[in-house]
C-alpha cells in the first residue's frame, strides 16, 4: 500500500490514520507484529521521529501497543478495532453527505442515489 501525503495537516498526523486505515482494513492483523519505526520511515518517506509520533499515537488510540521483546503489537481488542472502523465509517459517510449538499442533493435523495447505485 503507497503513503499519500500531502501539505494540509502534519505528516505525523497522516501517518496515523494511514496506519489505523491499515490496521482496521487487515494489512496489519489483530495480534501482528508492526514493522519497526525505521522500516516504516522509511517506506514512507519520513523522519524516523515523524513516524515515532505516529506510532505513539496509535498506542494512545488503544491500537497498538510496545513490547519488549517483539516490538509493537496490533492490538488484539475487538471492540476497539470495531469502535475505530466505525468512527473512520462516519466520516466517510459524512464527507459524503457533505459533498452531495455541495451539489444541492439533501440526505434523503443522497441516500436514494447510494441505494440506487447498489441496486445498478
Amino acid at each position: 500500500m503507497e503513503w499519500k501525503l500531502d501539505d494540509d495537516r502534519p505528516i505525523w498526523q497522516q501517518l496515523a490514520q494511514q496506519l489505523t486505515r491499515r490496521i482496521i482494513t487487515g494489512v496489519y492483523p489483530p495480534g501482528s507484529r508492526l514493522p519497526s519505526v525505521r522500516e516504516l520511515a522509511a517506506q514512507a518517506g519520513v523522519n524516523p521521529n515523524t513516524m515515532q509520533r505516529a506510532l505513539a499515537q496509535l498506542e494512545l488510540d488503544g491500537l497498538a501497543r510496545a513490547d519488549r521483546t517483539a516490538g509493537r503489537l496490533v492490538t488484539q481488542d475487538t471492540v476497539i478495532l470495531d469502535r475505530v472502523r466505525r468512527s473512520e465509517a462516519q466520516a466517510i459517510i459524512r464527507q459524503y453527505l457533505d459533498a452531495m449538499a455541495a451539489l444541492g442533493y439533501d440526505r434523503d435523495r443522497a441516500a436514494s442515489l447510494l441505494r440506487e447505485e447498489e441496486t445498478s
